[in-house]
């Protein structure tokens, strides 16, 4: 049955924005180290962006699935007992936000299981009524940059002249095959629905877990260059500093993974001198 979009989309109101940027966060794939959500939560946070828009998660979401603990786990919402009281259930949101003396839009959300051209549609006709020429995905991935480096950010996009223009921010260009994600779906109709898209995706330590401060932080700092934010990012660096100092404390005591970091910062040491000899382009 299809999803009827007038229902799902809820606009609440229309900020006086034109030619506007929509910065994409999804949960789940492409999501190691929060680095995708915790970096647009941070941009909302350090923006004071409001809300302005939701898509109604009802439709787009498996919540029970048959199969094994840790595939099940994978899609039943989270929740908090303390005590012998229910606390809290995070059931999935996909909310939009906007901070109008940018010309920003951000919005953050969950990766749809279900009904890929109407959540997808939904964003489209979002971007159509409020103004947005352009979408910025921003991800991540599990790769072989050390912890004590910042990580490498690589880019695809919905055409050829993007390429250029991204090329001053020090980003490679994608070389992928494989399982596809949501975000390669929405690039695929982008210019049909008339807008430019932009996929950004930082690789981070495939040999960690949980939320990455470091790089989130590092991808803040390089969104806030290409969008042109004026943001103060000292107390994201409180919290690097500081991870990465407990995260080094622990590789330590390894011996084994700490002669795989060593040998990880001299490969990314490496190649980044060899980046610089070769130029941009690459």
């Amino acid at each position: 049955m299809p999803v009827p979009i007038d229902e799902t989309l809820q606009i609440g109101r229309h900020p006086s924005i034109d030619r506007a940027t929509l910065v994409l966060a999804f949960t789940g794939w492409m999501d190691g180290g929060d680095v995708s959500s915790g970096t647009v939560q941070r941009l909302v946070d350090l923006l004071g962006a409001e809300p302005i828009a939701e898509i109604n998660p009802e439709p787009f979401y498996i919540y029970n699935i048959p199969g094994p603990m840790e595939v099940a786990s994978i899609f039943r919402p989270h929740v908090e007992v303390s005590g012998g009281l229910l606390k809290k259930i995070e059931m999935p949101t996909n909310r939009f936000y906007c901070h109008q003396p940018a010309n920003l839009v951000l919005f953050l959300g969950k990766e749809p299981n279900l009904h890929w051209h109407s959540f997808g549609e939904c964003i489209f006709r979002f971007a159509r009524q409020i103004g947005v020429e352009k979408i910025l995905f921003v991800g991540s991935f599990g790769g072989s940059v050390p912890h004590t480096r910042e990580p490498r950010l690589f880019i695809t996009c919905s055409d050829a002249s993007l390429l250029a223009e991204m090329e001053p921010y020090g980003v490679r260009r994608s070389d992928y095959q494989g399982p596809g994600s949501f975000t390669n779906y929405l690039m695929a109709q982008a210019a049909s629905a008339g807008l430019q898209m932009i996929s950004l995706v930082a690789e981070i330590p495939g040999y960690l877990q949980g939320a990455n401060p470091p790089c989130i932080a590092a991808v803040t700092r390089r969104l806030a260059k290409i969008l042109r934010l004026p943001l103060d990012s000292d107390a994201l660096l409180t919290v690097s500093t500081e991870w990465e100092l407990q995260v080094s404390s622990i590789v330590e005591q390894d011996e084994e993974l700490a002669q795989e970091v060593r040998r990880l910062e001299e490969e990314y040491d490496y190649d980044l001198l060899k980046s610089e000899a070769e130029g941009p382009g690459i």
